[in-house]
């Protein structure tokens, strides 16, 4: 007799322009994961920027894949100022994609599960898996795969999921950019059978080939300002596009938020004492 799963540990989500957000941590995050992975379960969570958010504005199919996540983080210092201003959440920090995947192999290490890493160039991916084993030794990983930058023909995709399947991991990290990695989560999420969580540039800043930002300019939320820097050509039009697009809609969705609390009580019922 197969054994029954229990119930996903799901944090709540809330609303920001249109994106359900997660009102976590990284313990809690974390274990969502490893809980997941122990059973081999379903468990899609997309680290979310303010990137994620303006295309998901812009683009209702993105919107409806990250809406059918299981969590989905508040990468970004902006989305989590939004959780906090529209919501009340209080979150204390945000749950960045880099830091979700450390915390996360950390963990799985500790319980010996087995990772995979999916996207990104092959010379990162063979030094992200050196540089994991180094901080990690007792970490698992089951494989890495480095898919060609353009669609997959069908047979692609079959291969590609039947070598993740047969590598037996029990959790996938998808790093092919945003809104490619959360459509390709999507896509296969019931058919890999176990946790994917998307990442982003993780890869690229794990393995060394990529700078962070520094901690002062991650707190203040000026990320997108030193990675236009580092790369101007590939990013400037992004940021320059998306960030107003984020401004817009939450200034929008606060405002409606604020003038709904102020008219709704004025058409409550009267009370009779």
């Amino acid at each position: 007799m197969a054994t029954a799963l229990s119930p996903a540990v799901v944090p709540p989500r809330f609303s920001v322009a249109g994106v359900r957000v997660s009102r976590t941590d990284y313990a809690e995050a974390t274990r969502s994961i490893i809980d997941a992975a122990r059973q081999r379960r379903p468990f899609v969570t997309a680290a979310t920027s303010v990137h994620g958010v303006a295309l998901a504005v812009r683009r209702e199919d993105f919107r409806a894949a990250l809406n059918s996540f299981d969590m989905v983080t508040p990468d970004g210092q902006p989305v989590r100022w939004a959780l906090n201003l529209i919501h009340g959440t209080r979150l204390p920090e945000r749950v960045y994609g880099p830091t979700l995947m450390l915390r996360v192999c950390e963990a799985a290490a500790d319980a010996g599960l087995s990772v995979y890493f999916c996207g990104g160039q092959p010379e990162v991916l063979g030094k992200l898996a050196r540089r994991m084993r180094q901080r990690l030794p007792h970490l698992s990983i089951a494989g890495t795969h480095s898919p060609p930058f353009r669609p997959l023909s069908g047979a692609e995709q079959d291969a590609q999921v039947r070598a993740i399947k047969d590598s037996h991991a029990n959790i996938v990290f998808v790093g092919l950019g945003c809104p490619r990695q959360e459509i390709w989560a999507h896509q296969h999420r019931d058919e890999l059978g176990v946790p994917l969580v998307c990442v982003g540039a993780a890869f690229d800043f794990h393995a060394g080939t990529l700078r962070q930002a520094p901690p002062w300019m991650q707190a203040r939320g000026l990320e997108w300002l030193f990675r236009v820097w580092m790369e101007p050509r590939r990013l400037w039009r992004r940021y320059a596009e998306h960030i107003p697009i984020f401004v817009a809609a939450v200034s929008t969705q606060l405002v409606a938020d604020r003038l709904t609390r102020q008219i709704a009580p004025r058409h409550l019922p009267l009370q009779e004492n």
